[in-house]
């Protein structure tokens, strides 16, 4: 008999402060206009000072623990994927594990960048296809405002925080049809933040903030992505009319414009929450889900296409039937 995952509820949380447009304008040489031009951005949300990854990802967790209706008690493999964890160690993933009161599970981070969602939900898929776990716990969590150069244009003007959460469990009807990831890291310099402590590698010059060379990064990202819309649906013998929804990772509106348009898909057929969030990072495939399923959009049965794009590079897709 076959073993799927099934999504059976997601989650999600966005601090209180909202950073516009126009407030980024007093500091920075930029415009509201300029900014949702090149973006489709118009704020984002800020963390407070109380609030890290991993009190972010209880909140977001707790939903999606809701929304399943399971007993938290029933979570044997928790995964958090996160750029910005509240310690170098232990794992947030651990972190998360004691707020939630979990025993019995297995609990570790991802770092992916920007894709780390989708990293973490093959992960996840594996492990319950194999019998080795029957409910998963991911959570994407990040605080990038606390590694952005708010003086830097080329990236204040992107990133937000925010986690999304997603409960993953055993099912004899199918749920993700299949996950593809990769990793090239001869890119490894258009997109980075440096770890100021790690003097083997970073310079003593560098500061702990995103650094991205963006027209490239753009670049490689629409050409990549192409190629991973490809990939998936021919690994499924699908074709384009077969996908209802699109949930892209939520960096940038051209991109994900250009990735509907491989698709020859409506906007009105993809989630979008790059506008009033900003980039979240690992954070924004599944804040996405959890705004597509809880407005109704995403129904039972439908398929959905996750995609993303991030640091690494990195870059990977799920195709799953809700």
């Amino acid at each position: 008999m076959t073993r799927y995952a099934k999504v059976l509820g997601t989650g999600g949380y966005l601090p209180a402060e909202i950073r516009t447009n126009d407030f980024i304008s007093q500091t920075v040489d930029t415009s509201d206009s300029w900014i949702v031009e090149r973006t489709g951005i118009k704020s984002r949300h800020i963390a407070g000072a109380d609030e890290s990854a991993a009190s972010m990802a209880e909140i977001a967790a707790k939903q999606a623990i809701a929304a399943a209706g399971i007993d938290p008690q029933e979570i044997d493999l928790i995964i958090v994927t996160t750029g910005t964890p509240d310690r170098v160690y232990p794992s947030t993933g651990c972190l998360l594990q004691q707020r939630l009161g979990i025993k019995n599970c297995v609990a570790f981070d991802v770092q992916a960048a920007c894709s780390g969602s989708i990293f973490a939900l093959s992960i996840a898929d594996q492990y319950i296809k194999t019998g080795a776990a029957k409910k998963a716990l991911i959570v994407g969590s990040e605080v990038n405002s606390r590694i952005i150069d708010w003086s830097d244009r080329g990236t204040c003007i992107l990133f937000g925080d925010g986690a999304g959460a997603v409960l993953l469990g055993a099912s004899d009807s199918v749920g993700i049809l299949s996950t593809h990831i990769h990793s090239d890291g001869e890119f490894e310099d258009l997109l980075y933040c440096p770890n100021p402590n790690a003097a083997a590698v970073s310079s003593p010059a560098e500061l702990p903030y995103i650094n991205m060379r963006g027209n490239e990064v753009f670049k490689v990202a629409v050409n990549t992505l192409g190629r991973i819309v490809d990939e998936t649906l021919n690994a499924n013998n699908m074709g384009q009319s077969d996908i209802d929804w699109l949930v892209p990772h939520q960096a940038n509106i051209r991109i994900i414009a250009a990735t509907a348009k491989k698709l020859k898909m409506s906007m009105d057929q993809v989630i979008l929450t790059v506008e009033e969030q900003g980039n979240t990072s690992s954070a924004s495939i599944l804040l996405a889900l959890n705004e597509g399923v809880r407005d109704g959009r995403i129904k039972r049965g439908q398929v959905v296409l996750l995609e993303a794009f991030g640091a690494g590079f990195t870059w990977g897709s799920a195709l799953i039937k809700y």
